[in-house]
C-alpha cells in the first residue's frame, strides 16, 4: 500500500478515513491535526505562557514535543513542563526521568512538584490512610482530583495563562460515557476542549482531543520519544476500564465511532450551555479556589484523610 501523499510504502492505514501514510507524512498529519484543533477552538494566542502537564507517558510527551515545535514560531510565547510526583513507589521515578530528559532536549523549563510537598502525604500514604479509615475513596479518585489541583496550583505559580493537558480522543469519549453513567451533569458539562476563564483557575486546553490513542503511540515511536510504558499499579477495577473496552470493541466494528461520540457531545453541550443557568461558584474556605461548595473536592479529600497542614491552604 502506498502513501496518499507520495509513492513511498505506507506504514499506517487510517481505517476511519481510508488514508494511508508513510512515516514522514504520518508524522506531518498528526502535527497538522493538532494545529487544526488549536485553530478550531482558538486555544492559543501568540504571547501565551503555556504550562504542559507532563507525566512521562506517550500522550504528554507527544503533546510537549508538538507544542515545542509550534512555540518555536512564536518568540513571545513561553512553554513550561510540569510533572506531578504523586508518590507511587517504584513507578513514578522512571517517568520523572523521562519527562526531564525530553524537556531538556526541547529546552523547556521542567518543574517537578510532589504530593508530599503540597499535601504532606504521598499517594501511597493517602491510599493506606483511606483504607484504614474505611473511606469510600478509590486511588483514581484521590489521584485525579489532587493531581488536577496540583497542576493548577503550579501553573498559577509559574505565571501560566494556559494549561495544556494530553487528553486524547479515547480519553474524551471515555469521560463522556463515564459521566453519563454516573449521572454527573456538572462534570459532563465541563468536558470541553477549552475551559471557560474563571479567576483562580488557569484556562485548560486539550490539543490532542481529536487524535486517537493508538495514533499518538505510533507518533511517539516514529519520533523516537522515550516514554514510560508501564501502567500505573493502581489502574484497573474502575468503570472507566469497562468503558474503555466497550468503546474499543465498538471502534473495531464501526471505525470512527469515538469521533462520533465526541462530536455529538460538542453539539449537545453548546445547546445545553445556552439553556442551562450558569453555575455560581463560591471560594473554598481552605484553599481559596473556585468551588461549587464551601470546601472544594480536593480539600474535602485532604480533610477526610485528616491532613492537618497543606501548602495550598490559605494562611490565617
Amino acid at each position: 500500500m502506498k502513501c496518499i501523499k507520495c509513492d513511498k510504502e505506507a506504514v499506517y492505514f487510517r481505517v476511519y478515513s481510508g488514508e494511508a501514510y508513510c512515516v514522514k507524512h504520518f508524522i506531518t498529519s498528526i502535527e497538522e491535526k493538532v494545529r487544526g484543533t488549536i485553530r478550531k477552538y482558538r486555544m492559543l494566542d501568540i504571547d501565551d505562557r503555556i504550562a504542559v502537564g507532563v507525566s512521562g507517558g506517550k500522550d504528554s510527551l507527544t503533546l510537549l514535543r508538538i507544542l515545542a515545535k509550534i512555540e518555536r514560531r512564536f518568540p513571545k510565547a513561553k512553554l513550561y513542563a510540569i510533572t506531578i510526583d504523586e508518590g507511587i513507589e517504584r513507578y513514578r521515578e522512571e517517568s520523572i526521568k523521562l519527562a526531564s530528559r525530553e524537556a531538556s532536549k526541547l529546552e523547556v523549563q521542567h518543574i517537578v512538584v510532589s504530593f508530599e510537598e503540597l499535601y504532606g502525604l504521598t499517594l501511597d500514604d493517602m491510599i493506606a490512610e483511606a483504607k484504614k479509615r474505611s473511606l469510600k475513596l478509590t486511588p483514581c479518585s484521590i489521584c485525579g482530583i489532587l493531581r488536577r489541583k496540583a497542576l493548577n496550583y503550579t501553573a498559577v505559580k509559574v505565571g501560566a495563562n494556559k494549561l495544556a493537558t494530553a487528553h486524547n480522543l479515547d480519553d474524551e469519549a471515555q469521560t463522556l460515557i463515564v459521566n453519563i453513567l454516573h449521572g454527573d451533569l456538572f462534570r459532563l458539562i465541563r468536558t470541553k476542549p477549552v475551559t471557560n476563564y474563571r479567576e483562580g483557575f488557569v484556562q485548560r486546553i486539550k490539543p490532542l482531543r481529536e487524535i486517537p490513542e493508538k495514533e499518538i503511540a505510533l507518533y511517539a515511536y516514529l519520533e523516537g520519544i522515550e516514554f514510560q510504558s508501564e501502567l500505573c499499579p493502581y489502574r484497573g477495577g474502575s468503570i472507566r476500564s469497562e468503558v474503555r473496552l466497550f468503546l474499543n470493541t465498538l471502534e473495531e466494528n464501526h471505525p470512527g465511532i469515538k469521533f462520533t461520540v465526541v462530536r455529538m457531545w460538542d453539539t449537545i453541550r453548546s445547546i445545553m450551555e445556552r439553556e442551562l443557568p450558569q453555575v455560581e461558584l463560591k471560594r473554598c474556605r481552605l484553599c481559596g479556589d473556585p468551588s461549587i461548595s464551601d470546601v472544594c473536592s480536593g480539600c474535602s479529600i485532604l480533610t477526610a484523610l485528616d491532613v492537618k497542614e497543606s501548602r495550598i491552604w490559605m494562611q490565617d
